[in-house]
C-alpha cells in the first residue's frame, strides 16, 4: 500500500460522507457524531501502531482501516434513523459490503483489500473470529481497541454534556433512571463482557461499556485508556454504590496489570 492510495482514501471518505448529509438538524447531529468519530479513531489506531512499532505500510494500513471502520453506519442511518445494530442492521457487515460495491479498494493487492474487508466486518462483533488469519486478527485486534477508545469519549462527553448538544441517537433509547441490574454487575465482577441483551438501563449500558476493557487487546490501549482517565469519568456518572466502587477496583487492578 502506497502513501498515495491512502491520500486516495482520505478524498473519498469525506466525500462519502457528505453524500449522507440531511436537511434536519438532529439528523445531521447523528450523522456528524460518526464522522468525527471516524477521525479520533483513525488518531488512536496510529498511537496504537506507532506504540507497538509497526511498520510504515503497517500503519498505513491501520489508518485505513480506522477511517473505513464505520462506514456502515451512514448507509444504516440514512435507512433506519438509528444506530443500534439489534433493530437494523450489522453495521460492520453492512460497511463490508459498502466497501465491495464502492470498489474503493480496487488500487490495493488483493490481499490487502481482504485485510481491510475483513477488519471492518468484524471490527463490531462480540468477540473476535478465530478462524481468521494470524494478521487479519491482529488488524482486527487493533482496530477494536482504537475504536473502544473513542467511543468512551463519545460517551463520556454525551453524559457530561449539555442536553441539547447530545447526539440523540448515542443514548441508545434506555431509560435513564437510577437502577442497574445484578446480572450486568455479575458480568463485571467475573472479568467478562456485558452483552447488550442483559442491559434494562442506561447505568446498564454505562456497565457494559466500562466491561469492554476487559476485550482491550495492547498496552499501548491500557495505557491511553489511564492517561485519559475514562474509568473514574464513568464511575462518577453512575450511582456511587458500595457495588460500583468494587466494579473501579476490580477494573483498575485488571489495567494496571496490562498497562
Amino acid at each position: 500500500m502506497k502513501q498515495d492510495d491512502l491520500i486516495y482514501f482520505k478524498k473519498w471518505f469525506p466525500d462519502y460522507c457528505k453524500s449522507f448529509y440531511l436537511p434536519d438538524r438532529e439528523d445531521q447531529k447523528n450523522i456528524h457524531l460518526k464522522e468525527q468519530h471516524t477521525f479520533y479513531v483513525c488518531k488512536n489506531i496510529i498511537e496504537i501502531a506507532r506504540g507497538l512499532a509497526l511498520s510504515e505500510n503497517e500503519i498505513r494500513l491501520a489508518e485505513t482501516i480506522a477511517l473505513f471502520h464505520d462506514v456502515g453506519r451512514f448507509p444504516q442511518y440514512a435507512q433506519y434513523k438509528t444506530f443500534r445494530d439489534s433493530i437494523s442492521v450489522n453495521h460492520g457487515l453492512l460497511g463490508a459490503q459498502t466497501l465491495l460495491e464502492e470498489k474503493v479498494l480496487h488500487p490495493l493487492p488483493d490481499n490487502e483489500q481482504e485485510l481491510i474487508v475483513q477488519a471492518v466486518k468484524f471490527h463490531n462483533a462480540f468477540s473476535v473470529p478465530k478462524t481468521e488469519q494470524d494478521d487479519i486478527v491482529f488488524f482486527i485486534k487493533l482496530i477494536r481497541d482504537a475504536d473502544k477508545l473513542d467511543i468512551w469519549r463519545v460517551f463520556i462527553e454525551y453524559y457530561e454534556g449539555n442536553e441539547e448538544d447530545r447526539a440523540s441517537a448515542v443514548g441508545l433509547g434506555l431509560p435513564d433512571i437510577p437502577e442497574y441490574s445484578e446480572d450486568v454487575l455479575s458480568c463485571l465482577y467475573k472479568g467478562q463482557m456485558v452483552t447488550l441483551s442483559k442491559t434494562k438501563s442506561l447505568n446498564d449500558f454505562k456497565l457494559l461499556q466500562l466491561s469492554w476493557i476487559y476485550d482491550l487487546n495492547f498496552k499501548p490501549s491500557f495505557q491511553l485508556l489511564l492517561e485519559r482517565d475514562y474509568i473514574d469519568r464513568f464511575i462518577a456518572k453512575l450511582p456511587q454504590t458500595e457495588d460500583i466502587f468494587r466494579v473501579s477496583f476490580l477494573l483498575k487492578k485488571f489495567v494496571q496489570k496490562k498497562s
